[in-house]
């Protein structure tokens, strides 16, 4: 059904691919969403219950297992989003679809970046326990090797 006052389909998906897209893009959306919530729950956690050793090596971990799986499940929501408004003529709602797209892979570009840069800093902060920054927080002696890299 087409809302009034809008544009028709400049083309048709058959409504049983229309009806898989929009599945994998729930799907993919709540995974990705999903995951970015589990890492703050599990970061608050993990604050409160491990050393600074052990926790820079489990976010180490943590970032290895979940960035395949938060990558692809953005990927696809993203392709499936893309094909679904494809079929739309260009107007300001598949605009401000588009921007929020984008906005999304920057931010989240941009935090992995930033929490790689965080957890290379920290793993350094803990083997320098005489600095006075970070280490003097932490007071580690040596950094942990995380298992999933042995």
């Amino acid at each position: 059904m087409i809302p009034a006052g809008t544009a028709p389909p400049t083309w048709a998906l058959p409504q049983q691919a229309d009806v898989a897209l929009t599945g994998v893009l729930v799907f993919a959306a709540a995974v990705w969403v999903g995951g970015l919530v589990a890492i703050f729950v599990v970061a608050r956690v993990a604050r409160r219950t491990l050393r600074p050793a052990e926790r820079v090596a489990f976010f180490r971990c943590l970032g290895r297992a979940y960035g395949p799986v938060g990558g692809l499940a953005l990927a696809l929501a993203l392709a499936s989003g893309a094909v679904l408004l494809s079929r739309h003529p260009w107007d300001g709602q598949v605009t401000a679809a588009t921007a929020v797209a984008g906005s999304l892979v920057a931010v989240t570009a941009a935090g992995v970046v930033q929490a790689r840069r965080m957890t290379r800093l920290r793993h350094r902060a803990l083997g320098n326990p005489g600095d006075r920054g970070w280490p003097g927080r932490y007071g580690a002696k040596r950094p942990a090797l995380p298992s999933c890299v042995r």
